[in-house]
Parts: structure tokens; C-alpha cells; sequence
């Protein structure tokens, strides 16, 4: 199969997804209590307040009629209105999403930059000491849950080690960027049970390319464990990493709900955490169907990748 043919089919298949998904959170936004209006609308909407609401929204037609008016809202950016804060929901996500993509990108950075040359360094040292230590730490960090994990570095480096503040920083973007010791503690909690799982990843496909027939062939011709796992390991072991990083990325939004929350920090997390806490439901399928699509992205642009790294994918698929 070739790479355009595969990216085309790759693309098809998100493009069904998300269709998938706006029939849920449509199906959601349907089976609320009281209704779509009185949901939006609050509970103390009167029944003349509901009436008009249903038909200016076209809420009194046809299930199918609504869905197709509810898909041309989407299309055009249309989320709903926020009760909770009078304001749309396309304004606040717009306003709170690049700062959770800012903390959970860079907590994925973070963590492939320790975790990739750890999973390889554990390979090529299997069963000696610093093995054993790294597992030892991984499955620590890997079971310790996330707000707790928080809790801790919270206490010792912003109350014993006054090292870091112990809330993120607040306000728009730029105030954000213009605070980066604010954001090593979320970054740190967040990237801690992100470098234990791919460093095991990476350890196991290292071992597993390390086993391989041709690094049997390159070590007989001369090429140290260096050059070996430089040259022809490296590359091989990213393979399973990459397919991995697609499917995390519905991990990471649930772990900045409850990083934003423990830090302060005003993210999408913070938004859906308040949203919750208010009952507001516009917002709440708002977060739900920006993240669910965000997550199809990440799952095509993890496959694009791996691609990239093994074409021998686009065979295998094909």
C-alpha cells in the first residue's frame, strides 16, 4: 500500500470516528434530565422560557432534523452557551485549551526524553543492578496516583525545599509562559507515570530488536553495543513507543483534569472540573467533544508516525 493511500485510509477512518463521537454527545445532550433546554437553561428556567428555547433551537422537530441542525452548529464552531459563566463554550475552550496542550505536550516531551534513552540504557544492562533499581522506581511512580504523586512534590518542594511554587500560574498565555517555574510541578507529576510506562516499553522492544538476526550479523562484523544500539536498534525499539503515544493521549487529558485541579491551573481539566462541580452540561459535552477528537487526531497522527519509523507498517495493514 502506498503512503498516500494509507494516509487517506487512515484519514477516513478518523473522519468516521468523530462522526461517531457528535452521535454520543448528541445522544447525551438528548437524554439529560428535564431535556437539551432545561439543561442549558438551568433549573430554574419556567416553562414559557423552555417553550421558546425549543423553538428557536429547532428542539421541537425531528430526533434526526435536530441532529443534522446540532452537526451544522458544530461545523461553524457553535458548542453551546456556558450558564455557569454566561459566555460560549467555543470562547472557552479557545481560551483554555493551548494551555492544557502547553502542560501536556511538554509533560510528553519530558517524559520521551528521560524515557526512551532509560528504556534503552535498562536493555543493555538487563538484570544488574541499575535494572533492577529503574523497574523498582518505574512500577513506584507507574501505582502512585497522580494526585497524590502531586500531593508529595507539592509538600517537598514548595514547602520543605521552597524550590517551586505551589500553584501554576494563572491569567492568559502569556502570563503562563512568563511563569515557567510554575509549571515544573504539573509538568513533573504529570511526566512522572508517563516516563514509567514507556520506559518499559522501550526496554521490552529494545530487548526484543536486541534478539534479532541482524544485530547477531552486525555484532560478527565488528560494530560495538554502541553502534549497534545507535545505528540499527534505536529506530526498530521506536516503533512499538510511537503506537503507544497515540492511544496516551486520552491519559493525558484525564490526568491534567486532576493536575489542573490539584494546581490551579486554568485548563481544560480546571474547566470540566468547575463544569462538573456547577452542573453546567454545555460545557461539560463541549470538553467532551473537543477531547474525544482530539484524541482521534492523536491516534492518526501517532499511526502517520509509525509509519514513518517502520513502513513496514503500511504492508502489514494493507
Amino acid at each position: 500500500m502506498t503512503t498516500s493511500l494509507y494516509l487517506l485510509r487512515r484519514l477516513f477512518q478518523a473522519v468516521a470516528v468523530i462522526f461517531i463521537v457528535t452521535v454520543v454527545v448528541f445522544g447525551l445532550l438528548h437524554s439529560l434530565p428535564g431535556g437539551p433546554a432545561r439543561g442549558i437553561l438551568g433549573a430554574q428556567a419556567t416553562p414559557q422560557q423552555i417553550a421558546l428555547f425549543n423553538s428557536e433551537q429547532g428542539l421541537n422537530k425531528p430526533l434526526y432534523v435536530q441532529y443534522f441542525i446540532y452537526l451544522g452548529q458544530l461545523l461553524h464552531g457553535n458548542l453551546g452557551i456556558s450558564y455557569t459563566y454566561n459566555e460560549s463554550v467555543r470562547q472557552l475552550v479557545v481560551e483554555r485549551l493551548p494551555k492544557t496542550l502547553l502542560l501536556t505536550i511538554t509533560q510528553a516531551v519530558v517524559a520521551l526524553a528521560i524515557a526512551i534513552p532509560l528504556g534503552m540504557w535498562q536493555a543493555a544492562r538487563r538484570n544488574r543492578p541499575f535494572d533492577y533499581i529503574a523497574t523498582t522506581v518505574s512500577f513506584v511512580a507507574y501505582s502512585t496516583p497522580v494526585f497524590f504523586l502531586g500531593l508529595i512534590l507539592i509538600i517537598v518542594f514548595s514547602q520543605i525545599i521552597p524550590a517551586f511554587p505551589s500553584q501554576a500560574p494563572n491569567g492568559s498565555m502569556a502570563a503562563v509562559l512568563a511563569d515557567p517555574a510554575g509549571l515544573v510541578l504539573p509538568i513533573a507529576t504529570g511526566a512522572a507515570s508517563m516516563i514509567a510506562v514507556f520506559s518499559r516499553y522501550m526496554r521490552s522492544s529494545t530487548l526484543e530488536n536486541l534478539s534479532e538476526d541482524y544485530v547477531r550479523t552486525a555484532r560478527a562484523g565488528g560494530a560495538s553495543g554502541g553502534q549497534i544500539l545507535k545505528r540499527h536498534v534505536f529506530r526498530n525499539s521506536l516503533t512499538s513507543v510511537v503506537a503507544m503515544l497515540g492511544y496516551y493521549v486520552p491519559v493525558l487529558f484525564g490526568g491534567a483534569l486532576v493536575i489542573e485541579q490539584l494546581f490551579n491551573y486554568p485548563g481544560m481539566g480546571l474547566l470540566f472540573w468547575n463544569a462538573a462541580q456547577s452542573s453546567d452540561f454545555p460545557v461539560l459535552l463541549g470538553c467532551v467533544l473537543v477531547i474525544s477528537v482530539a484524541t482521534v487526531v492523536g491516534t492518526l497522527i501517532a499511526d502517520i508516525l509509525q509509519s514513518v519509523v517502520d513502513p513496514r507498517v503500511k504492508a502489514g495493514r494493507a
